[in-house]
């Protein structure tokens, strides 16, 4: 039977609330199946079944730094701070320096040989930009030198229940990032998400090719909590991996997120996380 993307949607949607014990709001049209078990609503998530990477919350200080996105996005950033931002997550081994576009080709100069990638942002931080204008800007940062993309979901889409425009936005990002063997992340900035919209935006994302759904920002009204990041891995399954953003400011709450299934943290404070975790703190 063929599906519009609006009805699959929904109906994956209902099938991951009935496994997170919320009751969908009708059976499949194909299958006429109660609780939301339709096999073909199910069947792409069913597909991305993989075994998740990541450590858990006693890891090492050394493994807690390999799972950070050394974090400087602020419009006032200078090249000086770009350059000392490079030389900390170098010397800490963070998994990548996070950054404006502006800067990417100085950080993967910089940090060429090092074993440090470089991420930037796309259709940041409002996710309002069109999606052919977040694929250039995709393109464009790959080119420069950009191993990871974070790109902002089109909320407002995703309110609307434009679940059409959602996941072609994503789709291009994604197609952009992957032909250059670049990653993308998708910022869903879940404080400004019921918990359906989180569902849908991660469903979506996950259907799109995402590598990655993240939880903020960190320019919105909220950041990542340990309940945003546990149902985010709850309906992406294992294949694809959650990054925690927003607030994470020490190892506590560092482990915290990993323990509810992120594998990847986004924080500017990266080297107090690492220096407690070294401290036993």
């Amino acid at each position: 039977m063929s599906w519009d993307l609006d009805r699959l949607t929904e109906a994956i949607t209902d099938a991951v609330m009935a496994r997170l014990g919320e009751a969908p709001r009708s059976l499949c049209g194909c299958h006429q199946l109660a609780e939301g078990w339709c096999p073909d609503a199910m069947r792409p998530l069913v597909a991305r079944g993989a075994s998740r990477f990541g450590l858990e919350a006693t890891a090492s200080h050394a493994g807690l730094a390999s799972l950070i996105d050394h974090t400087l996005l602020k419009p006032e950033a200078t090249e000086e701070q770009i350059r000392k931002l490079c030389s900390e997550a170098a010397e800490f081994r963070f998994a990548t320096v996070c950054i404006q576009p502006t800067w990417v080709r100085l950080a993967a100069r910089l940090l060429s040989g090092t074993g440090v990638g470089v991420c930037t942002v796309a259709g940041f931080p409002l996710g309002a930009n069109t999606a052919e204008v977040k694929a250039y800007e995709a393109r464009r940062a790959v080119f420069d030198g950009a191993a990871e993309v974070d790109m902002v979901i089109n909320i407002g889409a995703l309110k609307s229940r434009d679940y059409r425009t959602v996941e072609e936005d994503v789709r291009g990002v994604v197609r952009a990032c992957h032909e250059g063997g670049a990653l993308t992340k998708v910022i869903l900035e879940t404080a400004l998400l019921t918990r359906e919209e989180k569902i849908k935006a991660s469903t979506l994302a996950a259907a799109a090719g995402a590598d990655f759904v993240k939880t903020a920002t960190g320019f919105g009204p909220g950041g990542a909590t340990v309940e945003d990041v546990a149902l985010m891995r709850e309906v992406v399954g294992e294949t694809i991996g959650v990054k925690a953003a927003g607030g994470v400011r020490d190892r506590a709450t560092a482990e915290e997120m990993v323990k509810a299934g992120a594998n990847r943290i986004g924080a500017s404070a990266g080297i107090r996380i690492v220096q407690e975790a070294q401290e036993g703190r």
